[in-house]
């Protein structure tokens, strides 16, 4: 259960648990997919410089302040009580704020609408991004690549809260849909996990299980990846990670 909970939490923020849903910070074996979606919003905050910009499903809120050191203003919107909660509480620098709502209801009038890792989570993709781009004219919009999440061949992956999860061709058309212009990157390993991803397929997991080493190796692997051990390009889509969407 430890590991399932933050750790090391401000004075009167309650901590989040880990329950699949969301990605969360200060979780050590949760470290590279909260570095995964850190990656991203970083890379959208520098495109955000100056902007309004609300933050649909912000969850945990960590994305939100994130927006916030470039933008001139965040609102983060989430339905979940516990996440909004703890957001309020432990986001206060100025200039953001935290609105307990649904995506499909909340409407501000603002620069850019940043929704990612979410969209797989939705019922009705189409009328969301209708919804976005009624809101502003630009918005971010990321989701997993099916490809690359799931087992070969699969529909979907074993995730119990994605409904749908895209190929790249398929997210285009979605986006396309709703929006005139797509620009569609894709987010890849670099540096380290570069590196360890080359090793997998030379074979360190037979050698790690030989060496009994599984854990120690990981144990001390994975809290040390960041965000620069991953990259945004275009692309050689079909292999990337996550698709991340610059719609207008």
């Amino acid at each position: 259960m430890q590991e399932t909970i933050q750790q090391h939490q401000p004075a009167g923020v309650p901590p989040l648990e880990l329950t699949g849903e969301r990605t969360l910070p200060d979780v050590p074996a949760e470290n590279y997919w909260y570095r995964r979606h850190l990656a991203v919003y970083e890379w959208v905050a520098e495109r955000c410089a100056g902007l309004d910009v609300v933050d649909m499903a912000c969850g945990e809120g960590y994305g939100t302040a994130v927006l916030a050191g470039r933008a001139r203003q965040v609102t983060g919107v989430d339905a979940n009580p516990e996440a909004h909660e703890h957001a309020t509480a432990k986001y206060t620098r100025p200039g953001v704020r935290f609105v307990r709502d649904l995506i499909e209801t909340y409407i501000q009038p603002c620069d850019a609408v940043v929704f990612l890792q979410t969209i797989e989570h939705v019922k009705e993709p189409e009328n969301v991004l209708a919804h976005f781009k009624a809101m502003a004219p630009m918005a971010f919009v990321s989701t997993p690549n099916l490809l690359t999440l799931a087992p070969e061949g699969a529909d979907k992956s074993d995730n119990p809260w994605h409904l749908r999860e895209y190929r790249a061709e398929e997210f285009r058309a979605l986006c396309e849909s709703v929006y005139d212009k797509v620009e569609l990157y894709g987010l890849f390993h670099a540096r380290k996990l570069r590196a360890h991803e080359l090793a997998l397929r030379a074979g360190w997991d037979r050698v790690h299980a030989t060496l009994k080493i599984t854990k120690p190796f990981y144990d001390r692997f994975t809290p040390a990846i960041s965000a620069r051990d991953f990259v945004l390009r275009r692309g050689d889509l079909d292999r990337a990670l996550d698709f991340v969407a610059v719609l207008r």
